[in-house]
């Protein structure tokens, strides 16, 4: 019977054993993420009395690296970076603004919408209020030729408004995981060579730039 109650723990324990290792190698690899901004640099008119502005909350895109790409076992060494490739996109799908951000393993990068995506757009305005931001993990540093690698967590924040007439307050915020996309090599190609041809066509503007690491807001 001691035998029996014996072999029943040792393959209680194979069992257990076999489930962590499998949970253990069984990651998200995902490399490409997608959400959407509104109210973006905007506010509520000025009343007939002219009382100042309510201009809407700014939105933020946090990122972190979760240090899959990390080459040495200590956690908060720094290594194994990546680079988080935006493309900001308006509501009539049009590219405006194109960066990639450095976010190294275990560090937190965070992105304002008005003061980074979008203040730098290739018109030489930041005037967009809605769209779609796309963001690709990459080992690269470069938006124009990014290499998918998997390691990056992102989350957005988003400007709500209480009014039926368009950017008036007052507003709300609320806060998304970003969404896991399909990456093709369409897309990714698209996205590479859209950004290429704005950076090229708009003569220094169009590169969104990057908040430091690690100076969250």
């Amino acid at each position: 019977m001691k035998k029996l109650a014996l072999v029943l723990l040792m393959l209680a324990l194979a069992l257990m054993l076999g489930g962590n290792a499998l949970a253990q190698t069984a990651g998200d690899n995902s490399v490409y993420f997608v959400t959407y901004y509104s109210n973006a640099n905007t506010g509520s008119a000025p009343s007939l009395k002219k009382v100042a502005t309510t201009l809407a909350p700014d939105a933020v895109v946090r990122v972190i690296n979760d240090g899959d790409q990390a080459t040495t076992a200590f956690e908060g060494v720094e290594n194994g970076p990546l680079w988080a490739a935006f493309y900001i996109f308006d509501d009539s799908e049009e590219l405006q603004s194109c960066c990639a951000c450095l976010v190294t393993s275990d560090g937190l990068l965070s992105e304002s919408v008005n003061k980074q995506l979008t203040s730098n757009e290739f018109t030489g305005r930041a005037e967009t209020s809605r769209g779609v931001i796309k963001l690709v993990s990459s080992s690269t540093n470069d938006p124009t030729n990014p290499v998918a690698a998997p390691g990056l967590r992102a989350w957005g924040t988003h400007i709500q408004s209480t009014s039926n007439i368009p950017s008036t307050g007052p507003f709300y915020v609320t806060e998304t995981l970003l969404a896991d996309a399909n990456l093709g090599k369409v897309e990714l190609g698209n996205l590479a060579l859209s950004c290429s041809y704005g950076i090229t066509l708009g003569s220094g503007y169009g590169v969104c730039p990057c908040t430091p690491e690690d100076h969250d807001f």
